[in-house]
């Protein structure tokens, strides 16, 4: 069985960024951008003011000496004239510095009587500028390509001043749940052995939180014909193809045989991880299809790990960005591993990662409270409390 490490490899051997296209700055949020983002203009543009106060020549404005207040500045509302000494221009944060000043004395140290003011000593050297340019300057780049445009991203983006932005092609993804015991969620009760499908729910969440598209979300039994039906007009209309259930070797497990008229390229399957062995990614034609467990847990770990990198790169991202592992001490003591490499689920606490009590495949009620994977290496030992290890948000 191949390692998380190789499979990951294969992964990105195997997957090619979408077309692109071009949107509006205020459609682009989730988006990843498809060229470098340059700044049309320097920011600022010009020497601001960073405090309300006067702007004056500093030479000239000893303390208690009275000065003429000739204009106000405020930003977008520049002081056109210039500033001579023993003159006094009263400015607002943001505003462009008039010409001839090069300072701004902050309103607290200001005595103002009609259009004199007076300043009082102490108040100290700063001249409370920022310099033009300062931030960035033209031309510069500001974000590259493969940039995922989240919230405080946008800031950056918006100040280059571009109203429109190229951006990757958001992935149409199908998913496909597989097994006879699969229902709706509220009409399980209803029959004798049926489990509500959470599993495809979620998954399809997670497609959506990636940047990508639904455009089908299947639920089916376990019927090859009605299964190959399903795979045709996933592999028609969509990107990629997620399959759930159905990945074991079972006369019931029919999640590859379903995309034999389709055609499967199998890349790997079975990996040496723990919980998600069954996960196997191949190529139907040009499109990936990732096969996940139909334990939840499983496949929600394996989403993480394998389905979140995927729609990453597809969309231009790169692999290696979903998979930041940081180091972080336990809470509590693990158990050492077998021989598979496991992903324990955890969470967050005060004396640090916390794993949760019951790390069975098929359970779901911890999921609501797991927000961190551990990564522990195949014939790891146990492991004290404090002790510092590899974790990935969940």
């Amino acid at each position: 069985m191949l390692s998380f490490d190789e499979a990951i490899v294969l992964l990105a051997e195997n997957i090619r960024p979408l077309g692109a296209e071009t949107v509006a700055l205020e459609q682009s949020a989730g988006r990843f951008l498809a060229e470098d983002l340059r700044a049309r203009s320097d920011a600022p543009r010009t020497d601001v003011a960073i405090m309300d106060g006067y702007a004056v020549l500093r030479a000239a404005a000893a303390a208690d000496d009275s000065l003429s207040v000739i204009g106000e500045a405020r930003p977008g509302a520049p002081y056109k004239g210039r500033l001579e000494a023993g003159e006094a221009v009263r400015i607002f944060t943001g505003a462009a510095i008039p010409d001839g000043a090069d300072c701004v004395i902050m309103q607290e140290h200001a005595v103002r009587d009609g259009k004199k003011v007076t300043f009082a000593s102490g108040h100290g050297p700063a001249r409370h500028i920022r310099k033009a340019a300062s931030d960035f300057r033209a031309g510069e780049v500001l974000l590259t390509s493969g940039t995922r445009l989240n919230p405080s991203v946008l800031v950056t983006g918006s100040a280059a001043d571009r109203a429109r932005v190229m951006v990757a092609r958001r992935p149409r993804v199908a998913i496909i749940a597989t097994g006879d015991e699969l229902t709706p969620p509220g009409e399980a009760s209803l029959t004798d052995s049926g489990i509500p499908d959470s599993v495809s729910y979620a998954i399809a969440a997670l497609c959506e939180q990636s940047g990508a598209e639904v455009v089908s979300r299947l639920r089916c039994g376990d019927n090859l014909s009605d299964l190959a039906k399903y795979a045709d007009e996933a592999v028609t209309e969509a990107d990629c193809i997620i399959v759930t259930g159905g990945a074991s070797v079972g006369d019931h497990d029919l999640a590859r045989p379903m995309f034999s008229e389709t055609g499967l390229n199998l890349v790997f399957s079975k990996l040496a991880i723990k919980p998600g062995r069954p996960v196997w990614f191949g190529l139907s034609g040009s499109k990936p299809v990732l096969g996940l467990p139909g334990n939840p847990t499983s496949a929600m770990v394996t989403a993480r790990l394998f389905l979140r990198p995927l729609l990453s790169a597809l969309q231009g991202g790169e692999i290696a960005h979903e998979l930041e592992f940081v180091r972080l001490n336990l809470a509590s003591p693990l158990p050492e591993t077998g021989n598979r490499e496991t992903f324990v689920r955890a969470f967050w606490s005060p004396a640090g990662l916390m794993p949760i009590g019951n790390q069975q495949s098929g359970a779901q009620a911890p999921l609501a409270t797991a927000n961190w994977l551990i990564r522990r290496p195949a014939g790891s030992a146990a492991v004290a409390p404090e002790t510092s290890v590899d974790a990935l948000p969940f």
